[in-house]
């Protein structure tokens, strides 16, 4: 059977089959009900773009929450801006910056990726693969 690629890191050429996708969301989507993450809630996104970014928007919405990305790049002032418009208690993010905003927010859950559950990286080889990450010939 054919793998289907559904992303390539640009930066690292690290693929992200559809199969990968749907095994690491389902483990992340666990951790955030675990969490509280319940339907509807606005769980805040402030990853950079990448396969992290997409398994934590893919486990957030089969989580029920509503995922609410951040772009990295803002500021201190408009990272609050954003997080107190967004209502969410629930921040998943590595970024000091992020981190820094929501500390006078409604945000009370701040998850990094690897609390999710998830690898940071993905295979690119048959060499580089385990059981759970099979790569076909």
């Amino acid at each position: 059977m054919d793998e289907r690629i559904v992303m390539v890191d640009s930066g690292t050429g690290l693929r992200l089959t559809e199969e990968q996708l749907d095994e690491r969301s389902a483990v992340a989507a666990v951790q955030l009900r675990r969490r509280g993450v319940r339907t509807g809630d606005a769980v805040l996104i402030c990853l950079p773009v990448g396969a992290d970014l997409l398994v934590a928007a893919d486990a957030v919405i089969a989580a029920g929450g509503v995922a609410w990305p951040l772009p990295c790049d803002l500021d201190v002032g408009a990272f609050r801006d954003r997080i107190h418009a967004s209502g969410a208690r629930v921040m998943i993010s590595d970024l000091p910056r992020a981190l820094d905003a929501a500390d006078e927010s409604r945000v009370r859950i701040v998850m990094s990726v690897a609390d999710l559950g998830v690898p940071h990286s993905y295979p690119t080889s048959r060499e580089l693969c385990t059981e759970s990450d099979p790569i076909s010939p």
